[in-house]
């Protein structure tokens, strides 16, 4: 049903501001299953997990692994890490579209003094903290969610430094509001998401078209890997695919491990068999206008 990521600077309330919403939402009226996901579920350890960019790299995967596999219409999953990076929160907000659920952020804005002083006192009782270095790295590559965002949006903001988190709380009022409102013809406060025409179900039925798909979309790829090549890491705008095609406007250099994780993701996205409707043609053309569309509309969001 719903997808919350709860984001802020390293010790600013996040796990308490996630499990007063869930509480609170097991108080209300939601006859949905509440979860969080977080690093204490998979026994990750805090300093490790963020002490290099690789094992930064590999739990945000985990968390957004746990997520794709759980989101769905029937739960709220409430994701409680850092979700300090806004390339990730949007990563995120994919799969809530893709899911056709809602979507909200729950940001704990704390100054950075108060979060340094309440890591030291974790330290001192013998608690969970990070360490000086971690914590200083941290914070200085915070990126702060904004409302304009559409990943970050709607966007409740919580103060623990001056209000503290507790179920009473406004932001945490407001949100569970969100979460639970019932949605009809005359709501326009609450919005569902919806998967583009790139999430939506082809329903390719045999293997044949699977290799078709494949085939159609690497040939798109080597495409932009040709065309970037030619222009020598200049902005590209108009790259032709074919006649009657849509044409992709790429304004920064895009590497093939980022050309073939948007691959991997399209690919997953259109052999999902739980969204309903009549399936778009599986022809190559069709697939290739498609991925361009998907590619369009992923490269210009970032």
């Amino acid at each position: 049903m719903a997808l919350v990521v709860i984001c802020g600077q390293p010790c600013s309330g996040k796990s308490s501001a996630a499990r007063c919403l869930a509480e609170a939402l097991s108080d209300s009226e939601c006859k949905q299953t509440v979860r969080i996901v977080d690093e204490t579920s998979f026994h990750l350890d805090r300093n490790q997990s963020y002490a290099n960019m690789p094992t930064e790299k590999n739990l945000r995967g985990v968390l957004r692994s746990e997520v794709d596999r759980s989101v769905s219409k029937d739960n709220i999953i409430i994701v409680d890490s850092l979700n300090s990076i806004k390339g990730y929160r949007y990563e995120l907000w994919c799969l809530a579209r893709a899911a056709g659920i809602r979507y909200c952020v729950v940001y704990c804005n704390v100054e950075e003094m108060q979060c340094r002083k309440w890591n030291g006192e974790r330290r001192e009782k013998g608690e969970a903290a990070y360490s000086d270095v971690v914590f200083e790295d941290l914070v200085r590559r915070f990126e702060n969610p904004g409302r304009r965002n559409r990943w970050d949006s709607p966007l409740f903001e919580l103060s623990p430094q001056i209000d503290g988190v507790e179920k009473s709380c406004v932001a945490i009022a407001d949100a569970v509001s969100y979460l639970t409102k019932k949605v009809d013809s005359k709501s326009r406060d609450v919005k569902v998401l919806q998967p583009t025409i790139a999430t939506q179900n082809t329903r390719f039925s045999d293997a044949n078209s699977l290799y078709e798909m494949d085939k159609a979309t690497q040939e798109v790829i080597n495409v932009i890997v040709e065309a970037q090549s030619q222009a020598i890491g200049g902005p590209l705008a108009g790259i032709s695919i074919g006649q009657g095609l849509l044409s992709i406007n790429i304004s920064r250099p895009v590497g093939l491990p980022e050309l073939r994780r948007l691959w991997r993701t399209f690919i997953k996205l259109t052999g999902q068999t739980s969204l309903s409707g009549r399936p778009p043609p599986s022809d190559a053309d069709s697939t290739k206008r498609m991925f361009v569309d998907y590619l369009n509309r992923e490269l210009g969001t970032m």
